[in-house]
């Protein structure tokens, strides 16, 4: 095994299941968000060193290649059918996690994309407002707004998942608040 994919493969055990997510935020199915990811790989793959910061490289690549697969029309109309069940679901699901998905999903992908990126990558905004070519200020209001939305759509939800697993970052997270 030779050195790039080691950091190729150490970095795709820690992101490849958050990049998922992150493709169908940005409206690719599972599997189109699959293919895009191998595709990211595999152009990693011909480099020597990793980049100074690969987990942002990562996500960059991924997002120019996932809006590029996104422009052809086939893709497109695939992807409206698809939109119904933007998440798969899961057997062990609850109400509340469906109404908290369901809510994710009926943002614009702007909002979502930002949520997603803040939420389940744990970027700043900053990095945010590299990654989509955005100011800090435009990401952050971007995941305010989405935030509301989906609080308000979920008022009156019961915010955590039996004591182990909690949402509760909908009903907790300040407006303003970017931690």
């Amino acid at each position: 095994m030779n050195s790039e994919q080691h950091w190729c493969e150490q970095i795709y055990d820690a992101k490849a299941a958050e990049m998922i997510l992150y493709g169908r935020a940005l409206g690719l199915g599972h599997g189109e968000a699959e293919d895009v990811l191998q595709e990211t790989f595999l152009a990693l793959l011909p480099m020597d060193f990793p980049p100074a910061k690969p987990e942002n490289y990562i996500v960059r690549s991924f997002r120019n290649r996932a809006l590029n697969y996104r422009r052809t029309l086939w893709r497109r109309l695939t992807r409206e059918w698809e939109s119904l069940r933007w998440f798969e679901k899961s057997p062990d699901e609850t109400p509340t996690e469906r109404a908290a998905m369901r809510s994710l999903s009926e943002l614009p992908v702007a909002q979502r994309e930002v949520i997603v990126l803040k939420v389940w990558h744990g970027c700043t905004f900053e990095e945010i407002g590299g990654l989509l070519d955005i100011s800090p200020n435009t990401a952050a209001g971007r995941y305010r707004y989405g935030l509301q939305k989906m609080k308000s759509k979920l008022e009156g939800v019961a915010y955590e998942r039996d004591g182990r697993e909690s949402i509760a970052w909908l009903a907790a997270t300040p407006a303003g608040n970017e931690a």
